[in-house]
């Protein structure tokens, strides 16, 4: 009988922003694995998992996820994570995998889950909700994000320029995420809707070297990969 794999939502990056319920989670698995790159270094997840259980040699696993835009390489990668994954479940055993925000939110564990339950099909599959970016973002900015009836859009930078347009026409909250990359092009959407008073930009929030400026100051630079812009006029604190 196969067990359970948990996914365990820890965050933007700092670790007081790990739930109790996700810290318990975590505790409780008899395997916790942690995603990392190509480069090897410890990412946001992983850092927030070693602030709270320390080494844990033997229960703390990393799996190796390549961060190419080759789909094969990256399909492969999928594949040998589950198989690690999926030979843990096989023996009974509760796993549990950090994912930075919250497992449920273009999270990593979604793809892992899928290919886990494609070599198990009867696992069990559970998450533990995360804070998310835009919540730390809008917090240390004082940002408030929705009131009364306004209405709030999530997408991701490489949703494209039409998508993003009609966003920021249509709704009084727009946030991003992701491909820092095309923040010139997405800063320049808003500069054209009128949307860039109130904007604000966030990078490595609650870590080292964390940045949370106006959206106006980042024009003409690049973003970070993982970086948050909260487009929102007036409703500060």
């Amino acid at each position: 009988m196969s067990g359970t794999l948990v996914g365990v939502g820890v965050g933007p990056g700092d670790p007081e922003l790990l739930t109790v319920k996700g810290l318990r989670a975590l505790t409780e698995a008899d395997e916790v694995f942690v995603p990392v790159g190509d480069t090897g270094e410890v990412g946001r997840a992983e850092a927030v998992v070693r602030a709270h259980l320390g080494e844990e040699p033997g229960r703390l696993r990393r799996l190796l996820f390549a961060l190419s835009d080759d789909e094969k390489a990256r399909n492969a990668s999928w594949e040998r994570a589950a198989r690690t994954v999926a030979a843990a479940l096989s023996e009974g055993k509760r796993c549990a995998f950090a994912t930075i925000g919250d497992p449920n939110v273009y999270s990593t564990f979604t793809y892992l889950a899928r290919t886990v339950r494609g070599l198990l099909p009867g696992v069990e599959v559970e998450t533990v909700p995360g804070i998310m970016a835009m919540q730390d973002l809008a917090s240390r900015s004082g940002t408030v994000l929705t009131l009364g009836d306004e209405k709030l859009v999530l997408l991701p930078f490489t949703a494209g320029k039409e998508v993003l347009e009609d966003a920021l026409r249509g709704f009084e909250t727009v946030v991003c995420y992701k491909g820092g990359g095309r923040l010139r092009e997405v800063l320049d959407a808003a500069e054209r809707a009128g949307r860039m008073e109130g904007a604000v930009y966030g990078a490595r929030l609650g870590m080292e070297g964390e940045e949370v400026v106006r959206a106006g100051e980042m024009v003409g630079r690049e973003g970070t990969y993982l970086a948050t812009v909260i487009f929102k006029d007036g409703g500060t604190l």
